[in-house]
């Protein structure tokens, strides 16, 4: 049994106009969503929407995941980084040296995103987003491995990488060190079981794989909230 990857979710303290930024960049509808609030739909093979729900938390310290936009050309990184700029996202320092070819941007809350330069090869059969980008050991590369069913298309030095038999962007993890914790994460995946599938035993062959519920604060019939081996949040939504 594996589990379908239904959106890379943002806590937002504004999610209207963040999902609208994101749909500017990318180029995809904004909906309503029962469940996120607001969502960004993918037109092309990504696989998963963006959801946008509000929080009171505020960000604190830079986030464990991030998307990778990959670039055409030296023009087209160009104009994707104009775009974004024009739409309220700012140029950060994570620590980039001025010979990397990538641009670091946040978004207008301050989430960071990469454009990657053109000619990347770790990329080049990838779509507009390329990954999402990962802080996160081995250990949790093979569970969502086994989670979702996506098989490995990296593994080398603690570093992994997965992708979707049907093609989409990549998820990846760095390995160690991992940055420390500075509160709840930004991102996070919601997934759910196939079509008619039974919440209670995903969840049971999630905990099974290393993954442990957490208390999500809240009574919520068609969710369960839990954490990864490296202990980032998800939820396993019930399917529709």
């Amino acid at each position: 049994m594996t589990c379908r990857l239904i959106a890379i979710r943002f806590a937002a303290s504004r999610p209207l106009p963040l999902a609208e930024f994101w749909s500017g960049v990318l180029g995809w509808e904004t909906a309503d969503d029962p469940r996120d609030g607001v969502a960004v739909l993918p037109g092309d093979d990504t696989g998963f929407r963006i959801g946008f729900v509000p929080s009171r938390e505020r960000k604190a310290g830079q986030n464990r995941m991030h998307f990778d936009l990959t670039s055409t050309s030296l023009e087209d990184q160009q104009r994707t980084v104009a775009r974004a700029l024009e739409l309220g996202a700012r140029h950060i320092d994570v620590g980039q040296s001025p010979q990397d070819a990538h641009v670091v941007l946040a978004d207008p809350e301050g989430n960071e995103f990469c454009v990657i330069e053109p000619g990347n090869g770790f990329l080049a059969d990838c779509g507009f987003i390329g990954a999402l980008s990962c802080d996160g050991s081995q250990e949790v590369g093979y569970f969502w491995s086994e989670a979702l069913g996506w098989p490995l298309v990296w593994d080398q030095d603690q570093e992994t990488a997965i992708r979707s038999p049907h093609g989409g962007p990549k998820i990846t993890w760095g390995g160690p060190p991992l940055m420390p914790r500075t509160g709840g994460n930004r991102l996070h995946f919601d997934i759910a079981p196939p079509a008619h599938g039974d919440l209670r035993a995903e969840v049971g062959h999630l905990l099974s794989l290393g993954a442990v519920r957490v208390e999500s604060g809240t009574s919520e019939d068609d969710r369960v909230a839990m954490a990864d081996p490296d202990g980032n949040e998800f939820c396993v939504l019930t399917p529709r």
